[in-house]
């Protein structure tokens, strides 16, 4: 006679510690949400600085007032900076304008308040300092003098009015959701890992406490590739 023996306590216990196991692991996502945003965050920023680069250098007349005089594109010369504020709704983006040092040929010193100016599109008044007339070279080279002041209602030109604000908005409201997010490798992450059915061994026998524990490494784990 074959007598078999089942151990419905042991067997009730792990399915509840399971179960338990699951609403853990959810509890512990939602507990790491805030820190994966502020990840997603960090590597946003550093793209959307690349984004900006990539664009400059292709279009250089929109863009070259967010850097040092003829250094479109170049990291090092850039008069912007983008950060970030997370919540537990999400993201948002700030940028700021640096200082220009570098001096433009035919002037003598920087162009003060550069890189805001030329985006915001502020007309700029030059007048004599030590003398009734002004020397500057103008678009084709040449040598020009005129006395008195001289008003340049653009002074980036028309294609820079708005076009740094305009192409970070292009990567946040469209390259980010539509592109950057898969490309990074955080939406595979997230669709493919397999750290909840690889642990439920594991919550058989803890519970909650495993579940809270794997979901929050999980999540605070995605992060942009590279």
């Amino acid at each position: 006679m074959l007598n078999v023996f089942f151990d419905d306590k042991k067997f009730l216990k792990e399915m509840n510690n399971v179960l338990d196991y699951s609403n853990g692991y959810i509890e512990g996502i939602n507990q790491g949400k805030s820190v994966f945003v502020d990840n997603v965050g960090k590597d946003a920023i550093d793209a959307i600085r690349q984004f900006v680069d990539s664009n400059a250098r292709v279009n250089p007349a929109a863009l070259q007032h967010m850097y040092e005089w003829n250094e479109a594109g170049n990291p090092s010369s850039r008069l912007f900076d983008i950060n970030y504020v997370s919540n537990s709704f999400g993201l948002s983006f700030n940028f700021t304008f640096r200082q220009s040092t570098s001096i433009k040929s035919g002037s003598s010193v920087p162009f003060y308040d550069k890189a805001r100016i030329m985006e915001q599109g502020i007309p700029v008044v030059i007048r004599p300092k030590r003398a009734d007339v002004l020397s500057f070279v103008n678009e084709d080279g040449e040598q020009v003098f005129v006395k008195g002041s001289v008003s340049v209602e653009s002074p980036g030109g028309t294609e820079a009015q708005g076009s740094f604000e305009n192409i970070v908005n292009v990567f946040v409201n469209q390259y980010f959701s539509q592109a950057w997010l898969r490309n990074s490798g955080i939406l595979d992450y997230l669709k493919t890992s397999k750290d909840y059915k690889n642990s439920i061994s594991r919550g058989k026998t803890f519970g909650r406490s495993a579940g809270r524990s794997v979901g929050y490494n999980f999540i605070t784990r995605a992060r942009a590739d590279g």
